[in-house]
């Protein structure tokens, strides 16, 4: 290596360890913050039983922060550790143990990890028949390719439906849509699935059964009504009581995410995202040709209708991959386009060529070129279709006859656009089409990937390209998938069951009906979600019976005594906020609800409107991944936990600041 290469190196390397020397100061410099801290609160607990809990909170969060290790695998520390203090609780001197040991793995059986399951599975049969490819293409066609139109249609559409149903439900539906109008626009998944993800936080407070703690708001509050005087008892809430106040923290979203997103949002690929493979870019790169495809009208009047491909393909050295003709039927892969289709007045055409020879063909017959693939974006995708190679083999009944001969595109599936034969290769102008192959010839296509994959199998081709997606697609099984998905639905909004066990019926049903496989159906649970959110439930269950929670409550109440009702209204709201994070939103609303019923009451306020602030409250969790849709958008879009601190601690203070000003404007 030249000494200039060893520097270089040099420098690098010191730049790596440098990195991670910074790194590690900061996590020890982080980590002895939180023991400071616990050590100060460890001098005001009430007793040793949340003492230790209160340990344990902060280092469930210094694990968050820090990122010493994955958030999944500090979940499941936690859980263990909890665990552990049955066996070592006697030696500190407790007199039970923190937690029930027969409850620590409860969080795996628990409504919301099953649920969270079930929609997984139901979202990727809705995918498997391409129902959310057309949902995605609709949204491509409204709201082109940039993020600014693409953030506002996505999120509204997400919120209204996470008004009426669970919002993980409605955001793990919308994940493959979103990931697919990913792979169509080019643009980072992080930058679209939290805003979507929050947006479906953001929906559940629209109506009363849009989240857990607004469906139990009014059995609280009749419950509460029972042991309060006449003239100190509440009103229930009707269906679109919160609405205004929904609709305007939904809007805040959605405008934070429109006006600051550059700022606040990650540009992650995703470490699970199905972006597919950019064959385009390894094409140019092997075969030297500056190739791009293209969506281009052909108007009335236009001289190349009536042509045929074939005369036109070779004149101009384009090549055709799809073909809408005037009745809007699509042509693309083997059965369809040949070289004899004729071109019509308001044909579509999907052309793949260079850029001087696109705007040479536009110019030539007067065409009029698309601003994106609105007709074959899906088709196009890198998830459905791309470039791929493919090698004659000795003994292949096709040595001798050329792609013309064959009919290569009509009866295989493949736009052949290059040959390479002995180091030399020739692009589409240059009659490959005609010319006969030879053992060793290398050509490329381009082709759907369900073709590609039917060729594989057939001896006179060796297929050399690997890594494509080979997903089948089952179009026929779409009504199936409609059907269950409408029956979970139904059962989730008008019926008496559990959450979990309407979801699953649906969940069920795409197994049994065909729509997916079971080993799809496993294949399609996000397992680091799971284990997540099952192994914080046991914290969050060890908060609330160790008393850790109400004392917590209390201390930070007692301090707010004095302030006006909007002030004790913003403090409950704070306190919910916090809660939410680190127990279940359901349980810290059966906890609050009553704390912040008595303090209206002593503070002469209305006891109804402080109930509903601490259910509305609850849905303000966006600092840290531990809500249940957090959870499911931090692997697909590879999000970290300061990606949530910094892009949710900005909308935690603007929900609480909506949530206040429209509280005292509304009630």
């Amino acid at each position: 290596m030249s000494a200039t290469g060893e520097s270089h190196a040099s420098v690098v390397n010191n730049q790596s360890q440098e990195k991670k020397k910074g790194g590690m100061n900061r996590q020890i410099w982080m980590a002895l913050f939180f023991v400071l801290l616990a050590a100060a609160l460890l001098q005001v607990t009430p007793n040793l039983e949340v003492s230790c809990v209160v340990v344990l909170l902060l280092l469930t969060v210094y694990l968050f922060v820090s990122e010493v290790v994955a958030v999944d695998v500090a979940a499941v520390s936690i859980m263990v550790a909890l665990g552990l203090f049955g066996m070592i609780g006697p030696l500190l001197g407790l007199k039970k143990p923190i937690l029930d040991p027969n409850q620590l793995f409860n969080g795996f059986s628990s409504n919301a990890v099953m649920s969270i399951i079930a929609v997984m599975i139901i979202g990727a049969g809705l995918d498997r028949t391409g129902l959310m490819a057309r949902v995605a293409a609709f949204i491509l066609r409204i709201g082109g390719r940039t993020e600014q139109r693409i953030i506002p249609i996505i999120s509204f559409t997400v919120a209204f439906i996470s008004s009426f149903m669970q919002n993980v439900g409605a955001a793990a539906l919308f994940l493959p849509v979103v990931s697919r109008i990913c792979v169509h626009t080019g643009l980072p998944i992080s930058r679209l699935l939290m805003p979507m993800g929050f947006c479906a936080i953001l929906g559940g407070t629209v109506t009363m059964v849009g989240s857990s703690p607004l469906i139990l708001l009014n059995d609280l509050i009749l419950s509460s009504n029972k042991v309060l005087p006449p003239e100190q008892q509440m009103h229930t809430w009707s269906l679109f009581s919160t609405t205004p106040i929904g609709l305007a923290l939904v809007a805040t979203g959605v405008f934070y995410f429109v006006l600051a997103g550059r700022l606040v949002l990650p540009a992650n690929t995703g470490k699970d995202s199905t972006s597919g493979v950019n064959t385009l870019d390894f094409f140019r790169e092997v075969y030297g040709l500056d190739y791009d495809i293209y969506e281009i009208t052909v108007p009335p009047k236009s001289p190349l209708a009536g042509k045929s491909l074939a005369e036109v393909e070779h004149d101009e050295s384009v090549r055709v991959i799809g073909l809408r003709d005037s009745s809007g039927v699509a042509l693309f892969g083997a059965g369809s386009l040949s070289r004899d289709s004729k071109f019509e007045e308001g044909s579509v055409i999907a052309l793949l060529a260079s850029p001087q020879k696109r705007d040479a063909f536009i110019s030539h017959f007067g065409l009029q070129l698309g601003s994106s693939l609105e007709i074959f974006g899906d088709m196009l995708s890198s998830t459905h279709s791309g470039i791929a190679e493919i090698v004659i083999p000795p003994r292949s009944r096709l040595v001798g006859q050329s792609a013309n001969d064959i009919w290569l595109r009509k009866t295989y599936g493949m736009a052949m656009v290059a040959l390479n034969r002995q180091g030399k290769t020739m692009g589409s102008g240059e009659g490959i089409r005609q010319i006969p192959f030879m053992v060793g010839d290398t050509i490329a296509v381009h082709t759907s990937w369900k073709a590609l994959a039917r060729v594989g199998r057939d001896r006179d081709f060796v297929v050399i390209t690997t890594g494509y997606p080979q997903e089948e697609v089952r179009q026929h099984k779409v009504a199936w998938a409609g059907l269950f998905f409408s029956i979970a639905l139904g059962l989730v909004l008008f019926s008496s069951l559990k959450l979990s066990i309407s979801l699953f019926v649906g969940a069920l049903g795409m197994v049994l009906s065909g729509v997916l496989k079971i080993e799809e159906a496993y294949q399609a649970v996000s397992w680091k979600t799971v284990f997540l959110l099952a192994s914080l439930i046991p914290l969050g269950l060890a908060v609330e019976t160790t008393g850790t929670a109400a004392w917590i409550a209390n201390q930070v109440l007692a301090a707010l005594g004095g302030v006006p009702l909007w002030g004790l209204q913003l403090g409950i709201a704070c306190l919910a906020t916090m809660f939410t994070l680190v127990m279940s939103n359901v349980g810290a609303t059966v906890l609050l609800v009553p704390l912040a019923v008595n303090i209206a009451i002593k503070a002469g306020g209305d006891p109804a409107i402080f109930a509903l602030t601490v259910a509305l409250a609850t849905s303000n969790s966006f600092f840290l991944p531990t809500h249940q849709v957090n959870a499911l958008i931090m692997g697909p879009a590879g999000y970290r936990v300061v990606d949530f601190m910094r892009a949710g601690g900005v909308m935690t203070l603007l929900f609480l600041t909506v949530l206040i000003v429209m509280m005292q404007w509304v009630l």
